[in-house]
């Protein structure tokens, strides 16, 4: 619940950064259930009432996460050191949404890359960089 919550409060409209695998896929799986029960109870109101205006909070759910949920799949291409406009790769039929799923499979670069540092270990000091002397 806590990267779901991390996701929709702290980064809600954050592209920049990275996103580790866990927190892109605990939120795909928390945004799934919220979704599946908010269909259900607005379905279940909407049934007992005879009136269909309460399908209106599952389309005010799905309005108010698709930002936050652009942005996590941003955030998770960064990981992996591609661009966010890889998401458009997605619009290619087959192979671009199995692409899209292998990238947000894939473990993401360790160390820091073009998007930030690494979000397991942001603070890891890279071994290539010991002993090296710094040029001010």
């Amino acid at each position: 619940m806590k990267w779901y919550l991390k996701v929709v409060r702290d980064n809600y409209a954050n592209f920049k950064g990275r996103a580790r695998r866990e927190e892109y896929w605990m939120f795909v799986l928390f945004n799934c259930l919220f979704i599946i029960g908010v269909a259900m109870i607005s379905g279940t109101l909407a049934t007992l009432t005879d009136t269909e205006a309460f399908f209106g909070l599952y389309v005010i759910y799905l309005l108010g996460i698709i930002i936050p949920s652009i942005a996590v799949v941003v955030r998770r291409l960064h990981d992996v050191n591609k661009s966010g406009w890889f998401y458009f790769i997605a619009l290619i039929p087959l192979i671009g949404s199995i692409w899209l799923l292998v990238l947000l499979l894939t473990e993401g670069d360790k160390g820091p890359n073009q998007y930030g540092p690494d979000p397991k270990n942001p603070n890891e000091i890279e071994i290539n960089e010991i002993g090296k002397v710094s040029q001010f």
